[in-house]
């Protein structure tokens, strides 16, 4: 269930766009319309339309964590600010290159901060979050994190490579099902390494 909410956003985006694909005079009217009456290019409508919703999507998330929970995780304002920044330009210019960078800004934001967290810090963050449910060795965490770390950044480098030489249509489809395909085998992956782990605590 959390996995769905925290995804609300890109799947929202993805049904905009698809819409917007099939329907690309909806798509211009309601741009337009939400832009002030700006001219709208019909080729770049569909992902100015999935760009407003995801927007307003995000902002709708941070409102109902923090109406719910009363306390918003950092990462989240650091999304909303992206997808404001972004997706922002990219309303403006009508140009959607702009939006596609923004996963791959996040990716790396989330590399950085785990390494900066370790090296500056020498704080393991994959331990901060597991370390009540798993008892590792030191040396464990510490490769649990540089795994993450390095996952991170190079979702980020695909992530430009899918955007920058494939159709919008491709990417929009690699933004949710490539994305959180690539983290489940990622994660799985993990558990198969950490499971003798888990035996030798039982």
């Amino acid at each position: 269930m959390k996995l769905l909410f925290d995804l609300f956003p890109v799947i929202l985006f993805f049904i905009a766009f698809k819409y917007s694909e099939k329907n690309p005079e909806f798509a211009v009217d309601w741009v337009g319309t939400l832009l002030g009456g700006a001219a709208v290019d019909i080729r770049q409508a569909p992902i100015l339309l999935a760009t407003i919703v995801v927007i307003v999507a995000t902002v709708a998330q941070i409102v109902w964590v923090r109406w719910r929970h009363g306390k918003v995780d950092k990462m989240l304002w650091v999304s909303l600010a992206l997808v404001v920044v972004f997706g922002g330009m990219t309303l403006i210019f009508q140009n959607e290159n702009f939006i596609k960078w923004k996963p791959t800004i996040l990716y790396w934001i989330f590399a950085g901060s785990m390494a900066f967290a370790s090296i500056v810090m020498k704080k393991n963050a994959i331990k901060t979050m597991l370390g009540e449910q798993l008892k590792l060795p030191d040396a464990v965490w510490q490769r649990l994190n540089l795994a993450w770390i390095g996952f991170f950044l190079i979702m980020g480098v695909v992530n430009l490579v899918v955007a920058f030489n494939f159709p919008t249509d491709t990417w929009v489809n690699f933004k949710l099902f490539g994305g959180m395909g690539l983290m489940f085998v990622f994660i799985l992956a993990q558990g198969a390494l950490l499971s003798k782990y888990v035996e030798e605590e039982k």
